[in-house]
């Protein structure tokens, strides 16, 4: 693990810490990108991939000047050309601190303040346009044009091939799993797997995922080596949006496609659940799932 990473982690992972009942913006944690991209040939002033990280924060709240709570699901999204990405730990803690900060005279002020503060704060410790929105319950409308179903069209790969007759034995993430064959068609590959675990960088806690693969090209992966691929990451340790990062990485120089996406779709730990989407091209990804005022129905493990 390098210096930088330990000297992040001191702050908040791995430790016991008390819930601020003062709004801190000192609280927040930033990490540098390039302490995983330099190790795997991504070179920061030459992307291969445009994206975002999307986050969405369930344990949002505040008061009124007058004491009401206000509650609601933060959507946070922001570019992954940014230098850095916030720390999981350090931005529940700070989503915390507003639990007992009085803004606004009424529900909707506080909602636009929480708004407006968090956008203002992530995108100066991040240095990168970041946008918030917060979504209650009592505005929520389940077939509203607002709710966005991703992903649809996506085949599990256990459909494809009976994992009971494959040998998993490698949990190192190992890219000479993946076995590359022609298509017979020249219609996209859209494969999703929920096989997704990999390891907390810091604290070593499993982190849990479903993973969303978009080959464009007269190539693709064989559903079996994917699925050995997949559960290689099983003992890898690395933040979600590294996983992300690596995953695409590794099927784009296996495969050399002409457009590839890949998302991960992390279940919610400490009331947050973080979703890294890269592609070779933004036409790849439907842009309801990147905008904050769009709500992504959630998967069965979110």
């Amino acid at each position: 693990m390098s210096k930088e990473v330990v000297e992040i982690a001191a702050k908040h992972l791995g430790t016991i810490s008390a819930y601020s009942d003062k709004y801190d913006a000192d609280l927040l944690v930033k990490v540098p990108r390039n302490l995983n991209r330099e190790a795997y040939g991504i070179d920061e002033n030459n992307l291969p991939f445009v994206g975002y990280d999307v986050w969405n924060a369930y344990e949002v709240s505040a008061i009124t000047e007058k004491g009401r709570p206000v509650t609601g699901l933060l959507k946070i999204s922001y570019p992954c050309d940014s230098k850095y990405h916030v720390e999981s730990k350090s931005i529940k803690l700070y989503l915390n601190s507003f639990n007992m900060h009085k803004i606004g005279k009424t529900a909707e002020e506080c909602v636009e303040s929480i708004e407006d503060i968090a956008s203002h704060d992530l995108s100066k410790l991040l240095e990168c346009d970041v946008k918030c929105q917060l979504h209650r319950s009592v505005e929520w409308n389940p077939f509203s044009d607002t709710l966005h179903i991703p992903f649809q069209g996506f085949v599990n790969i256990e459909t494809l091939t009976d994992l009971d007759k494959i040998k998993f034995d490698t949990y190192k993430s190992d890219a000479s799993q993946l076995e590359v064959v022609d298509k017979d068609k020249e219609n996209l590959t859209l494969l999703h797997s929920d096989l997704l675990r990999s390891n907390c960088r810091v604290t070593n806690q499993p982190d849990w995922g479903d993973i969303y693969i978009c080959i464009d090209g007269d190539k693709t992966i064989t559903p079996e080596s994917l699925a050995k691929y997949i559960v290689s990451h099983r003992q890898v340790s690395h933040f979600h949006e590294e996983i992300c990062e690596m995953v695409f990485k590794h099927i784009y120089d296996a495969v050399k496609p002409d457009g590839l996406m890949v998302a991960c779709l992390y279940t919610r730990r400490g009331g947050i659940d973080i979703n890294p989407i890269r592609a070779t091209h933004k036409s790849l990804f439907e842009e309801e799932f990147i905008l904050p005022e769009y709500i992504n129905e959630k998967t069965l493990r979110q």
